[in-house]
């Protein structure tokens, strides 16, 4: 499951309408081994196309050392679809290389409507996950190292 911040559904949103007709793409780091999504970073796409994403090698590989000096990891990798639904293409899927990333996908098809949606794909396996948006992390459930209280 993936637990999120209101305002960061948000901000991918955003970049997602912001970026229509081209595909919009970025990452969301957290503390390494926290499954917690807290630091947004929009990217560019470097392709600027449509159908298709692609980091920039350049900004992917500071983005990397950015996060290795934070002790960060990409927990979230989304990017959007602006004709068709939010779920991974064949490039989408060869793509993946993050096992423990959760991979959003935002529909930007409807001009009035958002469909967002979180996968983890590995080995070549999409499997959907669920949503929790949450307005903050104090309270939510962040993992499965959670005990649940018995009072």
């Amino acid at each position: 499951m993936l637990v999120i911040r209101a305002d960061l559904v948000d901000e991918i949103v955003a970049h997602a309408r912001r970026d229509h007709p081209d595909e919009a793409c970025g990452v969301i780091a957290g503390p390494e081994g926290s499954d917690r999504p807290e630091r947004f970073i929009p990217m560019l796409n470097a392709a600027r196309s449509p159908t298709f994403y692609e980091f920039d090698s350049g900004d992917l590989l500071r983005l990397y050392r950015d996060m290795d000096a934070r002790d960060e990891v990409p927990v979230v990798i989304y990017h959007s679809h602006t004709a068709t639904e939010a779920y991974p293409s064949r490039t989408d899927i060869s793509y993946a290389s993050e096992p423990e990333a959760h991979y959003v996908l935002v529909s930007t098809r409807e001009p009035d409507t958002t469909e967002f949606r979180s996968y983890r794909i590995v080995d070549g396996v999409v499997t959907e996950e669920q949503v929790e948006v949450v307005e903050t992390y104090m309270f939510a459930h962040t993992g499965a190292d959670d005990v649940p209280d018995h009072g």
